[in-house]
């Protein structure tokens, strides 16, 4: 298979450009998506190849992407809407949640909603009020919504076009202070057939502790577990990359063996995806388990001021605290 280095940010364009030619009835739409390739450059050249009627620049009123993409879908197209930023998503969740994730159920099944809402979501970038925002457990506890993320520009190129290719609505986070980090990308990798999104996947292997965390976490719970390994614990990375639904299969697999978990997560810890996996895992593992399910989170906070946001994010130092707290217990 040919391999190319790419950035995160360069992976979803080249997943998007092959979405664009394997199908006619692949819309882009958003703000400065075309011309300008999105704020983030991600729709880079995609109107100069495939013209303004299929990579579309709309008005800056996120209610009326979304609305226009449910029509578009329910006439057969596939519209992938780019939200320019994950604060700027709200004036669009009444849309996402009274008619994109309902309108398959409404109408029995006959009805499909085959449509894509890529939102750059977290922070790290040092981004202004609205623009550095975690809105992942709205949509995870919507019914009829799949979330997905990716956290390396492999899955980014793969995961955007099976995102794209399935038949029910998706709402896809890209980890934005990532968009620049470089990766391997198998360019013309057979797309999964098996399961309609990217299963959960261990990133490294380990016996002593499993940490699980999803989208800009996982590289940060991978530097975790590199430095840990100089002290001599082998800590077991998880990336779920769907959140909706769970796939924790592996999750369970691998608490059982090492007997500690750890979830980490940049949203506030109240009610966020770390207590849904905490709850399962304590469910499933129980008798496996050495200490309590621990969380690593963002705190319960307005996002702070980008001078500010390095204290507010989980970081190494906070991750290797809780895996000392874990074998405290």
């Amino acid at each position: 298979m040919a391999t190319e280095t790419l950035t995160l940010g360069k992976a979803l364009n080249a997943g998007m450009r092959k979405a664009l030619e394997n199908d006619p009835k692949v819309v882009i739409m958003g703000e400065d998506v075309g011309k300008l390739g999105g704020v983030f450059r991600i729709t880079d050249g995609l109107q100069k190849d495939f013209g303004d009627q299929r990579v579309i620049d709309t008005p800056l009123a996120e209610s009326g992407i979304i609305g226009t993409a449910v029509g578009l879908a329910i006439r057969g197209y596939r519209p992938v809407c780019e939200i320019q930023f994950d604060g700027f998503v709200y004036p669009a969740y009444d849309q996402i949640v009274s008619q994109v994730a309902k309108m398959h159920y409404r109408s029995r099944g006959k009805l499909k909603i085959p449509m894509v809402i890529r939102i750059p979501f977290g922070g790290g970038i040092g981004a202004v009020e609205h623009h550095s925002e975690s809105p992942e457990a709205y949509f995870s506890h919507t019914p009829g919504l799949k979330v997905a993320t990716c956290a390396n520009p492999q899955d980014a190129y793969v995961m955007i076009q099976q995102a794209i290719a399935s038949d029910d609505p998706i709402v896809f986070l890209e980890p934005k202070r990532r968009y620049w980090e470089k990766g391997p990308v198998e360019v013309d990798q057979p797309l999964p057939e098996a399961y309609p999104l990217q299963a959960a996947r261990i990133a490294r292997p380990g016996t002593d502790a499993t940490l699980i965390a999803y989208g800009p976490m996982v590289r940060t719970c991978l530097d975790a577990a590199t430095a840990a390994a100089e002290d001599g614990r082998e800590l077991e990375v998880i990336d779920l990359r769907t959140l909706a639904p769970l796939d924790l299969g592996q999750v369970y697999e691998s608490v059982r063996r090492t007997g500690r978990a750890i979830v980490v997560h940049e949203a506030p810890s109240n009610i966020g995806l770390g207590a849904e996996v905490a709850a399962r895992i304590t469910e499933e593992c129980f008798y496996s388990l050495e200490s309590p399910v621990l969380r690593v989170t963002g705190y319960d906070i307005p996002y702070p001021a980008s001078r500010v946001e390095e204290e507010y994010l989980p970081d190494l130092d906070r991750v290797l605290d809780a895996v000392d707290r874990t074998f405290g217990w």
